[in-house]
């Protein structure tokens, strides 16, 4: 008996869902020789110490599973940098978990903690995975828009979303595609309504280093009432241009901790060995993150300066490696259609930022990405000003 998979019916759990304009964008990008500032990652090369101590690792023979939640030597360290950083200390052994990126990450602590009917509130512009990953775990996302230039969140609006179903808030700083920071006030109402609704919020702060204007990153670990009821992710891939190692980690109590683990040890198992006992290596030296901030700031800068001239405007960015500019006035295209004619006709590749809204609310604003060398930027520069 034949089989037909084309009468098959897959009933699909993401019906609407493609690829992903990040693919998009990269593949239309390298059809037609354009510069690709559209997907997050790095032209320029990896520290070559870390490099080696990954060598080194691999050839001491750690080629085999780690454990499930990492390994020690990396969780113990982490747990060290928190501390350094956030004033907080952890246990490495129960609140610590080394996942496949911070996509992993957030996938496994909402397939963790997300039920059936839950309702989980979320901030366009938003990554990507986000509302897929609450659907894909039986839970409802709960969209609430932000607007340029300063993408702040009402937190009037956010109480009136709060349901007896609500069971998980989602943040994200400092933000992509914004390039926005959550203030201390910001964190402290933050805290109140977690407390008061009895609520896990889950904390996107994969550009932790990365932040600017001398402006401190308010992370949820900063905030006792926050700490025992957040699941705070990371992610080594930004931190030390590595987009394609896909190492990141989580950080929540132990009894939040126990949730994602369960998920994460069917979804990744474990994480490769070398690359994290590289990483507790090379993060005992604080120098080799401690300055990250200032090396973007330059980078921004830098591409700020090459765009003078064109009537494109920049908006605030104060963290991320990411840079919106706005185009209203200068055409009456959607954001979309003005991608794709930079990328088809000027040979530049951004994002556009209605991808990042499920309503595809179009503000007529593109992101950069300017985690690039400086010859990349020049050229960018260059053919924005013809804009």
């Amino acid at each position: 008996m034949s089989f037909n998979l084309s009468t098959l019916n897959l009933n699909s759990r993401l019906p609407e869902v493609g690829t992903s304009i990040f693919s998009v964008m990269s593949k239309m990008a390298l059809e037609h020789g354009a510069i690709n500032l559209s997907q997050g990652f790095p032209d320029f090369p990896v520290s070559s110490t870390l490099i080696d101590l990954i060598h080194q690792k691999m050839k001491e023979g750690h080629n085999q599973y780690a454990p499930m939640p990492g390994t020690p030597q990396l969780r113990k360290m982490i747990a060290e940098v928190v501390f350094k950083t956030y004033q907080r200390e952890i246990n490495f052994e129960t609140e610590v978990t080394i996942t496949a990126g911070g996509t992993e990450a957030l996938f496994a602590s909402i397939a963790g903690l997300i039920r059936e009917g839950d309702e989980v509130i979320l901030f366009d512009p938003s990554y990507d995975s986000y509302d897929p990953a609450i659907r894909l775990n039986g839970g409802i996302p709960v969209h609430l828009n932000l607007a340029p230039p300063d993408f702040a969140i009402d937190w009037s609006e956010v109480k009136k979303k709060i349901t007896s179903r609500t069971r998980m808030i989602m943040i994200n700083t400092p933000h992509n595609p914004a390039g926005s920071v959550l203030s201390s006030s910001d964190l402290k109402m933050l805290e109140q309504l977690a407390q008061e609704h009895d609520l896990i919020i889950l904390s996107d702060e994969v550009y932790e280093r990365i932040i600017f204007e001398n402006k401190s990153h308010e992370s949820v670990l900063k905030y006792p009432g926050l700490a025992q009821r957040s699941i705070a992710v990371f992610s080594f891939g930004k931190t030390f241009h590595a987009t394609g190692w896909k190492v990141g980690y989580t950080i929540a109590s132990e009894n939040i901790t126990r949730e994602i683990r369960k998920a994460h040890q069917f979804i990744t198992f474990s994480v490769n060995t070398p690359v994290q006992l590289a990483l507790a290596d090379y993060l005992s030296d604080p120098e080799n993150y401690l300055h990250l901030g200032k090396f973007y700031q330059q980078k921004r800068d830098f591409f700020l300066e090459q765009i003078k001239g064109t009537s494109l405007q920049p908006l605030p960015c104060y963290g991320s490696y990411f840079q919106l500019l706005s185009f209203q006035g200068v055409s009456k295209k959607s954001d979309v259609a003005m991608a794709e004619w930079m990328t088809k006709e000027m040979k530049l590749a951004p994002i556009p930022v209605s991808a990042f809204y499920k309503d595809q609310t179009d503000h007529q604003l593109l992101r950069f990405c300017f985690a690039k060398s400086e010859d990349t930027l020049k050229k960018a520069g260059e053919i924005v000003r013809k804009i």
